[in-house]
Parts: structure tokens; C-alpha cells; sequence
């Protein structure tokens, strides 16, 4: 379901985390995406990219940004994206359809010469990050937003390793959230009707 699918009986007909807020996009978002374990090297990649790219904004920016992202970091194949040099780097820079922030869009290159190499070790960006969950959602039973860690220690090694990778705009907070994102937790609060769907129980 696309934002533009989703109608007002929609956003009031169930109870969702607070942070969801009213906005069409966001709700979209929480409803069919937030917390649904991705194995696809390619949304990983993406969601990697588009946490580190967050750093400082709110994600409803980036979600308005989101298709841009993807048309101009070539669908977020990291083939593709890990031969973007200068040049291309300063046409995304004159892009107002992506976050014009040098180091970011500089991160995004590394970062895809890095998943790379993390491919061609472990066969697959999917194996090397679940390994931080040992390939099983965390379910969490958080009764409120205010419970839900910003930092786990399983976030810290996430970023630890993925910065000895050479990694960027992967510190602790952005690794949890991509956790978050990706459904390797599951962080819904248990009174969202999300929560029991994804596998939370009492």
C-alpha cells in the first residue's frame, strides 16, 4: 500500500506508536514497512544509506526525498553506486531532491564499496548484519515510546564493526534505528496493532 492508498478510516481505525503521527507518508510507513525483517541485500543497502542520511533530520524529510534517493543512487545497488566519483558526486550535490550534505553523499560511495567487500566475504550483506541478532528478531515488549532504547549493545557492536569496515554515518543510534527500520527488533509499542502482527506477544 502506497501513502496515496491509505485513507482516513485507515489512520483511525487502529492504534499505532505515537510516532506515526497523522502524516499519509509516515503512516504508510509504520503500517507496511517499519520493523518488517528485510533479507534483501538491496533494501538493506537502502535503508543503511537513507538512516545515515537522516543524522540530524526527521525521517519524514526523508521519506518525502525517498524516491529521489533512489532514482539518483541507481536504485541503491551498490554495484552501481560504488563507481560514482567526483563528478557524480557533485551533480548529487546540486540535487535538491536528495539531503545536499557532502560528507553524506560521500558516505553513501564508501559505504557501497564497503557492503561489497562484505558481500564478497560473507556471500551477502543479509548474513553479515543478522549476525548482530544471530538471525532472529528480538521481540521487545515496550509499553511505551518513552521505554524504547535509543542505543543497544547490539547496536554498539553493529557499528563498531561496520566502522573497522570503513563504514560511515554508522555510529550506535543510526545502526539501532536501521535495526529498528529492517525488523531485526521488533520495537512496535504492544498496544500498536503492528506489535502482535510482527510477532509480539504477552
Amino acid at each position: 500500500m502506497t501513502m496515496d492508498e491509505v485513507t482516513q478510516s485507515d489512520i483511525n481505525c487502529v492504534s499505532r506508536c505515537v510516532w506515526a503521527g497523522a502524516a499519509r507518508e509516515m503512516i504508510a510507513y509504520h503500517d507496511h514497512e517499519w520493523g518488517v525483517p528485510v533479507h534483501d541485500d538491496r533494501l538493506l543497502f537502502e535503508f543503511l544509506i537513507l538512516e545515515g542520511a537522516q543524522a540530524g533530520l526527521s525521517w519524514a524529510t526523508i521519506l518525502r526525498k525517498r524516491d529521489s534517493y533512489r532514482r539518483l543512487f541507481a536504485g541503491f545497488d551498490p554495484e552501481l553506486v560504488a563507481r560514482f566519483d567526483a563528478g557524480k558526486v557533485a551533480e548529487l550535490l546540486a540535487d535538491t531532491g536528495i539531503v545536499r550534505n557532502r560528507l553524506k553523499v560521500e558516505s553513501a560511495v564508501t559505504n557501497a564499496r564497503a557492503a561489497l567487500a562484505v558481500q564478497e566475504e560473507f556471500g551477502t550483506l543479509d548474513r553479515f548484519l543478522w549476525r548482530f541478532v544471530e538471525g532472529v528478531v528480538l521481540q521487545h515488549a515496550w509499553r511505551t515510546s518513552a521505554e524504547v532504547p535509543a542505543v543497544t549493545p547490539e547496536a554498539e557492536a553493529m557499528s563498531r564493526e561496520l566502522k573497522q569496515r570503513g563504514f560511515r554515518f554508522v555510529g550506535p543510534t543510526i545502526c539501532y534505528a536501521f535495526m529498528q527500520a529492517t525488523g531485526m527488533v521488533n520495537d512496535h509499542t504492544t498496544d500498536c496493532f503492528r506489535w502482535e502482527e510482527l510477532g509480539g506477544h504477552d
